[in-house]
């Protein structure tokens, strides 16, 4: 018959925290020893008369070893055989005696009065954690003498509070804390920093921490680490520390430059080799889901080299893109991606792009944890300490930032880096970090990484289709559209998209189309032309903008500015007016007075100088006379050749006149 206690018949000791024992001196090991033979006998099953026989230890000491053993431990344990340990208090000490005074010197023996004063009046206690949870005290670390100390800030504001309160519930200066010498004051400090400290969420916001990170995900176990390249990729949006500005040359050939605001470095790089497949610069405020699909696009697409014009900036001898480097990595696409919940990275058309589009997995993690994506935010730093640091109006990583003051050109623009400069630095210092030793890589190149995976050991990667490749807009979601005519003013089938209408030769005869939706697929980049489907699916063509918006290339934002301008002023643009000149010279006269134009006129400026072609109305043509841009006045500096809005704006072909020549006679 079994006569032990219920309470210890299922302890499993393997799963007790265990105990350094060789740490402990000679008498304390030795009773630690003792004990902990007692207790593991007990639970083997030997009776309590043949362990008393053999270690000399009383049952009820050995009872209540079992009962500290079992209680909880602040970290959510048991104690376990830590319990066993000598001297070791496992519970508080609670106070039943009052504090007595004792001469001119105040009280003595005053332990465990503030825990006593709180469990007579809660009251006080919970004021005391609302203190805490307002931050009413702050705790500071500091590192003195090799040591890392705490120590709080505010607390003597607070103690003059806490007496107030116990003056509040009854207490008068024969009670404590009012008779000791400084009035609890220090009890006051002890328990607080151990309410701080108690968790350390409480620790780090009273230390002025925001955020907290580091703690591992329970998810973590499921995630696979990357083992081969394209397996595991991280994604995220970089504000770069430095101050920029925009060069404009009006049609005098005269150069205008004006301060502009941060952009955003958009990056996707790949986990295995450390590579960086793509990136893309963001000029806006905040980036929005059509530059995170842009990312993804240049990611996927062959690498197209950059023609540098700083002196000394070129792609190196090893330096390069993957698919630049590798042909074969084209369109190759990824398993799994890590980014943040932004709300452009968990955008629909995002998710879209990625999940459908791609055929990926999306792992969404936490806010403000860089730790869940750490070589992309290792590759921010890189960046920042490489790159931006070194350039002048840097704006440094604090306020206080030593760089950033020497960094400050003054005022003079001449001395800020222009955005086509900021494209080939950035171009250039990513070509270069891909042909850089990496200490992760046994300072093997992510360029060598990329190529002992692929070409070394073959391994096999995942191609993105040929008709997904020829159809990269369909990232893009779709837009239901319905086509529209009106038969008594004989305007032919057409559709409108964001105030233009837009139509082709098909769909302007194809009248059974009337009041039917087609699909549009649109370039955020380039509005000038559409992609367009039936409700079935089947492609339809391809639908250019009609009138001025076809011939010079915007984008989406630019679009909705210009609308928005228009609708603010309520004036009538006349038909010939080019809409987007005017938007160029309009935010041209307010550069100077902010940077939110100055970063639009950019904006524009970029989109316009990166067009490919120009499109041209349907139908016979006249040739342009090709234009000349004025080449800078100073050859000594180093800005990115600039642009002309007078070049990029269409001009109407002027028919030349015949000229009556007089004879000279006068009648």
């Amino acid at each position: 018959m079994n006569r032990r206690r219920p309470e210890f018949q299922a302890i499993d000791v393997n799963a007790w925290p265990t105990v350094a024992q060789t740490e402990l001196n000679d008498a304390a090991r030795r009773t630690f020893e003792t004990r902990r033979h007692a207790v593991v006998r007990y639970l083997a099953g030997d009776s309590v008369k043949t362990i008393e026989r053999s270690t000399g230890i009383n049952r009820r000491q050995l009872y209540r070893w079992l009962e500290r053993a079992q209680a909880p431990h602040p970290d959510g344990r048991p104690f376990g055989f830590r319990a066993l340990i000598r001297y070791l208090r496992v519970a508080e000490y609670g106070r039943v005696r009052d504090v007595q005074v004792r001469g001119d010197r105040g009280s003595r023996g005053a332990a465990g009065a503030l825990s006593q004063l709180f469990e007579r009046y809660p009251a006080l206690a919970g004021w005391l954690l609302l203190q805490v949870k307002q931050r009413k005290v702050l705790l500071e670390q500091r590192h003195t003498e090799g040591r890392l100390r705490t120590r709080l800030r505010g607390l003597q504001a607070l103690h003059d509070d806490f007496l107030r309160q116990c003056r509040a519930v009854g207490l008068t200066a024969a009670d404590y804390p009012f008779n000791t010498a400084g009035h609890a004051i220090r009890s006051l400090s002890h328990r607080l920093k151990a309410e701080m400290l108690r968790s350390f969420g409480t620790a780090a916001r009273s230390a002025g921490a925001s955020h907290l990170k580091g703690l591992p995900r329970p998810d973590d176990a499921g995630t696979p680490a990357a083992a081969r390249p394209y397996q595991v990729v991280e994604f995220d949006g970089h504000r770069l520390d430095i101050r920029l500005k925009v060069v404009v040359r009006d049609p005098l050939g005269f150069e205008h430059e004006f301060e502009m605001e941060r952009v955003w470095l958009l990056v996707i790089i790949d986990v295995c080799t450390r590579a960086v497949l793509g990136h893309h610069i963001a000029l806006a405020r905040e980036y929005s889901r059509y530059d995170v699909v842009k990312t993804i696009e240049n990611a996927l697409e062959p690498h197209r080299p950059r023609a540098f014009t700083i002196p000394g900036l070129g792609y190196g001898p090893q330096d390069g893109f993957p698919s630049q480097r590798l042909p074969e990595l084209a369109y190759v696409t990824w398993e799994r991606m890590r980014l943040d919940n932004g709300k452009a990275n968990l955008a629909n058309e995002t998710l879209t792009a990625l999940c459908e589009f791609v055929g990926c997995l999306v792992d969404a993690g936490p806010k403000y944890s860089p730790d869940e994506r750490p070589y992309i935010e290792r590759f921010f730093g890189t960046i920042a300490s490489r790159l931006s640091s070194r350039l002048p109006g840097y704006t440094g990583a604090h306020p206080r930032d030593l760089r950033r003051v020497l960094a400050d050109p003054k005022g003079d623009l001449r001395l800020y880096v222009s955005l086509d400069e900021l494209e080939e630095l950035v171009e250039y210092a990513i070509a270069s970090y891909n042909a850089t030793p990496h200490s992760g890589l046994n300072n093997a190149t992510p360029l060598e990484a990329l190529e002992y995976f692929v070409r070394g050991r073959q391994t096999l990667v995942t191609w993105l289709a040929e008709h997904h490749r020829r159809a990269l807009c369909l990232m893009q979601s779709a837009r239901r559209c319905r086509v529209r005519a009106y038969l008594e003013q004989g305007v032919r089938p057409h559709i409108n998209l964001h105030g233009v209408r837009y139509t082709n030769g098909v769909l302007a005869t194809s009248t059974h189309l009337i009041g039917q939706q087609l699909l549009i697929y649109m370039n955020a980049d380039d509005l000038r032309c559409v992609r367009s489907f039936l409700a079935d699916g089947t492609e339809l063509g391809v639908l250019e903008a009609q009138g001025a918006w076809r011939v010079v290339p915007h984008n989406l934002k630019v679009r909705q500015e210009i609308r928005k301008q228009a609708g603010k002023r309520r004036r009538r643009t006349a038909a010939d007016t080019n809409p987007i000149e005017a938007y160029v010279q309009e935010k041209l006269a307010r550069a100077k007075q902010t940077r939110k134009a100055a970063t639009e006129l950019a904006h524009a400026m970029r989109l316009l100088a990166s067009a490919p072609t120009v499109r041209t109305p349907v139908g016979p043509t006249r040739p342009a006379e090709p234009t000349t841009a004025a080449a800078p006045d100073s050859a000594a500096s180093v800005a990115a050749p600039v642009t002309t809005v007078d070049e990029l704006t269409p001009r109407t072909p002027v028919r030349p006149r015949k000229l009556s020549i007089g004879t000279g006679q006068v009648f």
